[in-house]
């Protein structure tokens, strides 16, 4: 169980500023349903150019609700200047801390103000331009810029802290040698060697005896899909691995969760037909 302050569960139980506004200034949105989190902020703002109201719409942990909640309060009767100073570590203190593996929830509210002020400044929705930042989490769409943001405004050291304010890292693991390498740079390191090459996937799927099939699924559900479960308080257990069917439990938050279907689809088995080669395999929840 995670150790909740007093407001992070009052922003949990009591969420301020919940909705939508009509013809809102300013609207962002980031993070993905599939992938656990997402959050929606918008704004409105009175004639003197102030933040008159703003609400938020998200799915995700206590975390992500609390840190949304608590950033709408934090922002009323701001400049947009002055909202854009906002980092994710004046929301974790705003709420007496949060659990060193739930920052990403408010580096996500972070990144959702800065959307909606870029799209009332240029009107576009987003914020970044994917060419200038290269992709480096794939399984969770973290951009460097939002690594290296994350390093600087909270004194980041080691790829397990960057997994816990970002996600990156946090699912198949294959980014964590480039994770560790933008470190290194910040950080004004030698750059380490070259990662090693990832391991060619398992042979034939299909032609698998049942016993070997059970150990090929298990083997990818505990390298890329636990984990990244485990970041919001989720698990997964392995039923039953057939030829073409995995059946499947999600466990702790995961387990009646609204979006389990997309994570089922979207995770589960977009990652064991990749690691197995199995493009047709279906994932069966029971």
């Amino acid at each position: 169980m995670w150790d909740y302050s007093e407001k992070v569960l009052d922003h949990f139980h009591h969420p301020r500023n919940v909705g939508t506004l009509e013809n809102p200034d300013g609207v962002g949105e980031v993070g993905a349903l599939a992938c656990g989190d997402a959050l929606k902020l918008m704004f409105k703002l009175d004639k003197d150019g102030r933040i008159a109201d703003v609400k938020f719409q998200t799915f995700g942990c206590a975390s992500a609700i609390a840190s949304s909640s608590a950033l709408t309060e934090m922002i009323k009767g701001m400049t947009l200047e002055e909202a854009a100073k906002v980092t994710n570590a004046d929301i974790a203190k705003y709420l007496d801390g949060l659990p060193e593996q739930k920052m990403h929830c408010s580096v996500m509210g972070m990144e959702a103000l800065e959307a909606a002020i870029a799209n009332y400044r240029t009107g576009d929705t987003t914020v970044r331009q994917l060419k200038d930042d290269p992709l480096v989490c794939t399984c969770f769409d973290v951009h460097e810029s939002e690594i290296v943001e994350a390093i600087r405004i909270n004194g980041l050291s080691t790829v397990e802290q960057v997994t816990n304010y970002t996600k990156a890292g946090g699912a198949c693991g294959k980014c964590k040698g480039r994770i560790q390498a933008i470190l290194d740079r910040e950080l004004g390191k030698a750059a380490p060697a070259a990662a090693p090459a990832p391991a060619a996937p398992p042979a034939a799927y299909a032609d698998l005896s049942p016993a070997k099939k059970v150990l090929a699924v298990e083997k990818v559900l505990e390298s890329d899909v636990r984990p990244a479960l485990r970041l919001d308080g989720g698990d997964i257990e392995l039923v039953d691995a057939g030829a073409s069917r995995v059946q499947v439990r999600f466990l702790g938050h995961c387990a009646g969760c609204m979006a389990a279907a997309l994570t089922k689809n979207g995770l589960v088995e977009k990652k064991l037909r990749e690691a197995l080669g199995a493009p047709d395999l279906e994932v069966e929840t029971v």
